[in-house]
């Protein structure tokens, strides 16, 4: 796991084994806050350690930036925190989350002793605010990426932890490209020192207008390419043509992976349209009440 210091009690740390999986702590002199947990338990429980052994404060808050398993999963090895998260994040990690711990521990034995842990509060809409020690945190929504996504801002510093609202590459598979773009514009209008993203590298300040610009223009271009493959004869060949640079994107990002995630996100944003073109069929074909 890297772990490096953004700015007075201020870290960041990044996955070595999955996905370059991000996750933060903010602390004062009694109690830190926790912004995200990674992937795997012991990763977690070595930011546990580092926080209550180096920082020597405990865990009081974790505030997931939604529910997917990389960012959520780990609350578990915090028992005394207390939990903060979307509305919605409390809802699919029942619906969706505990059935896939289960699923999971019956294939992988490392997650043998992970149990999931739902938010103590939540929230749906506007800002809400948290002060540890000099700094404050203000929680916001950031959809797109999935439906319960908020961000977190540290205000003095500027900084800040996005969740996968921000990403290398814009994921939109469990999520909607409208709400993701309007979450990117927000992020690139803030006056904003560093962006942490949750996979990938700290943007700094003079690198957000460019991240922004391609992140956008990104997403523009994956709309067009769905959309052109429903007039196509073999639109499986047709995304198939359309890689990740075609669109605007490296494939060097997060060690590759990226250019799955960017299959996934033209499979699913095809299926949309060709949804959407098929609604729009059926309507016109009811006849109008009289």
């Amino acid at each position: 796991m890297h772990r490096e210091r953004l700015s007075e009690n201020v870290y960041w740390f990044q996955s070595d084994i999955y996905a370059q999986v991000t996750a933060g702590v903010v602390f004062g002199p009694q109690w830190a806050v926790l912004i995200d947990t990674l992937a795997l338990p012991e990763e977690s429980m070595a930011i546990r350690d580092f926080v209550e052994r180096d920082l020597q404060v405990p865990v009081r808050y974790i505030i997931n930036t939604h529910y997917h398993a990389d960012h959520s999963w780990g609350n578990c090895f915090f028992p005394d925190a207390f939990v903060i998260a979307h509305s919605q994040c409390r809802e699919l990690l029942e619906q969706r989350g505990i059935p896939a711990l289960e699923s999971v521990k019956k294939q992988n034995p490392t997650f043998r002793h992970v149990r999931i842990v739902l938010p103590h509060f939540t929230f749906s809409e506007g800002v809400l605010n948290l002060k540890v020690g000099k700094k404050n945190l203000s929680i916001m929504p950031a959809p797109g990426h999935s439906p319960d996504g908020i961000m977190v801002l540290i205000d003095e510093d500027r900084i800040l932890f996005a969740g996968d609202a921000f990403m290398p590459l814009p994921y939109v598979v469990d999520g909607d490209i409208e709400e993701i773009t309007a979450s990117i514009r927000k992020i690139g209008r803030m006056g904003l020192e560093n962006i942490v993203q949750g996979h990938g590298d700290v943007i700094l300040r003079g690198e957000i207008d460019m991240a922004v610009r391609e992140n956008l223009n990104y997403l523009a271009n994956i709309r067009k390419v769905a959309k052109a493959a429903i007039r196509r004869r073999s639109p499986e060949e047709f995304l198939a043509e359309n890689g990740i640079e075609a669109c605007g994107k490296s494939r060097v990002y997060l060690g590759g992976l990226v250019e799955e995630l960017h299959r996934r996100n033209l499979r699913a944003l095809y299926l949309r349209e060709k949804q959407i073109e098929l609604q729009e069929k059926q309507s016109r074909l009811q006849p109008e009440a009289t």
